[in-house]
């Protein structure tokens, strides 16, 4: 029971800290003494009561990403989207990523091993060149490949390219894929392809994503590269509805 306490008190002194008008200064003075005495013969229950205020302010902070996600869920999936697996998949990953983050290099793999075991996945692609000019070069380069039905095998293409890519290794891989570089070059330059990126980064924002790679997959925002079985089991929780 004065575990229970003593944590309901830390959560008061934290609120109150917001609003200092809600207590009195004898209040307070009271709650202070109960848990300097309680901390003093069981020092464990403030380890504890961080856990709890940790938690509850993760379970908030899930519950407000689920709600934003609910309200993009229109964006998440734009028609002119780049796509992978099955177009009419039963589940779709969104994966926000940046062509030089070294975690969505690692990424890859995993995510091409998944999607040739489960056929039933689409995985929808959002460019999100934060990581300096050379990510924006390689945004631009997969997009405008896309122009000429070419989005994926030109991503995979400057995945493995140095992180720090430039233009004539994208022509040299884009050549290699027989590509239309001169045309590609060009559409590089397009309005809608820098429209499509700036969509990107403002839904990013929306959704409070921070970091690549970050995954939506059904009512969740994973953030951060994750593993085979991982993605098996968020999948399989995406299918329970």
């Amino acid at each position: 029971m004065i575990r229970l306490i003593v944590a309901a008190s830390l959560m008061v002194l934290c609120a109150a800290s917001a609003r200092a008008e809600s207590f009195t200064a004898a209040q307070r003075a009271e709650i202070v003494t109960v848990v300097r005495e309680a901390l003093k013969r069981d020092p464990s229950i403030l380890r504890e009561a961080i856990v709890t205020l940790q938690a509850d302010e993760g379970e908030k902070t899930q519950e407000a990403t689920r709600a934003a996600i609910a309200q993009a869920r229109e964006k998440l999936v734009d028609p002119g989207d780049p796509i992978a697996g099955d177009p009419k998949g039963d589940v779709t990953i969104v994966e926000f990523f940046d062509t030089r983050c070294p975690y969505c290099r690692k990424l890859e793999p995993v995510m091409d091993g998944f999607l040739a075991k489960d056929r039933h996945v689409r995985l929808v692609y959002k460019d999100m060149p934060i990581l300096g000019p050379a990510s924006l070069l390689g945004s631009k380069a997969v997009l405008a490949a896309q122009k000429q039905n070419a989005y994926v095998k030109m991503r995979d293409a400057v995945m493995k390219l140095p992180p720090d890519t430039t233009l004539p290794q994208l022509e040299t891989a884009a050549r290699g894929l027989g590509l239309d570089w001169p045309r590609m070059a060009k559409d590089m330059e397009d309005p809608t392809v820098k429209a499509r990126i700036e969509a990107n980064l403002k839904l990013a924002h929306e959704l409070g994503i921070q970091g690549t790679p970050a995954l939506v997959i059904g009512n969740d925002l994973v953030p951060g590269a994750v593993d085979a079985a991982e993605l098996q089991r968020l999948v399989a929780a995406a299918r329970k509805g």
